[in-house]
């Protein structure tokens, strides 16, 4: 599905100074979105939506403007105390994604600038809704993975959720093997070994980096708070990737209480150029269930907000490995 709005009918959000906090839904948000069809609903905790962008098809200096003025003045500041204009644009088009990409999820009756966020001890962003505000709280949850050359949001409804990209051909200073005795476990390390063509490892192991930063990502803890030889992905089992968390190491660290082994995983190949998995809470399972589990919804489309959208799932775009 494609859907391409034509320049001239999109009004541009107001300039900066942008309305003093809070700020509240305005009318330029809802005209921008008019024209968008809503994407299909999150209809249960299984689903998960993806959406991505390539920085390198938005140059137009009017369009990352308009972003610009997406953002809070917080995140502006942040934007403009990066060094290097490439940095200061994957940071802007993080914003936008996210933002725009929220917005498409109460049905455009919440404008992109009016998303205000907060951060839990570990870092990770929420969304923060003011009762105040005359808004319902919506159990939307989110996260952002991004490259030089992709950036991409992750959105559920009612589960923790966890997305990291990273680039196939991601070169490393140091061999495969040294990395990984310095941050996987033993059993992954010995699964790398296993493994004597040097470009198939060297795959492996960025599967492996980008599932376990899924993870600790919907964990809401980071590499700090999960660290990465507390636990293993296990890629070649029968029931799909899961987790494995030894009791030794729950027993002999208290920062593994965290660790669990109920979540779900989905691996793909993204764009043909990099590795994406996303990680969600593994809810009751239904006793007739095969295995006991149910496959992970995943819908992915390609996007440049305000602009373009177009659903990729089911096409080359988008290649699932597990």
């Amino acid at each position: 599905m494609r859907h391409r709005l034509l320049r001239r009918a999109m009004p541009l959000p107001p300039p900066t100074p942008p309305p003093p906090a809070p700020r509240t839904p305005g009318a330029a948000g809802g005209r921008l979105f008019a024209s968008l069809p809503p994407p299909p609903p999150l209809q249960s905790r299984r689903e998960v939506h993806v959406w991505y962008l390539l920085p390198d098809e938005l140059n137009d200096g009017s369009q990352l403007k308009m972003y610009m003025e997406l953002l809070s003045p917080s995140e502006r500041k942040n934007v403009l105390s990066m060094n290097g204009e490439n940095l200061q644009k994957g940071a802007v088009l993080s914003r936008a994604l996210l933002r725009t990409t929220l917005s498409r999820y109460t049905d455009c009756k919440v404008d992109p600038r009016s998303f205000e966020f907060k951060k839990n001890k570990f870092g990770k962003p929420e969304i923060l809704w003011r009762r105040d505000d005359g808004r319902m709280e919506r159990p939307l949850h989110f996260n952002i993975s991004h490259t030089s050359s992709l950036i991409a949001c992750g959105i559920t409804m009612d589960t923790p959720i966890g997305i990291d990209i990273e680039e196939k051909k991601r070169k490393t200073a140091k061999s495969i093997l040294s990395l990984a005795r310095r941050y996987f476990t033993p059993s992954e390390v010995d699964y790398l070994a296993s493994i004597s063509n040097a470009d198939a490892q060297e795959k492996e192991f960025i599967k492996l980096w980008t599932l376990k930063e899924a993870y600790v990502k919907a964990l809401g803890r980071g590499f700090s708070g999960a660290p990465f030889n507390k636990f293993s992905i296990v890629l070649a089992a029968s029931k799909g990737i899961r987790i494995s968390v030894t009791p030794k190491a729950l027993k002999e660290d208290s920062s593994c209480d965290c660790l669990s082994e109920n979540w779900q995983f989905a691996l793909a190949e993204l764009n043909s150029s990099h590795y994406m998995a996303v990680c969600i809470e593994d809810g009751p399972r239904p006793s007739d269930s095969e295995n006991g589990q149910l496959p992970l919804g995943l819908k992915v489309w390609k996007t440049i907000p305000f602009l373009e959208e177009t659903l990729v799932s089911g096409t080359e775009a988008v290649k699932f490995i597990s």
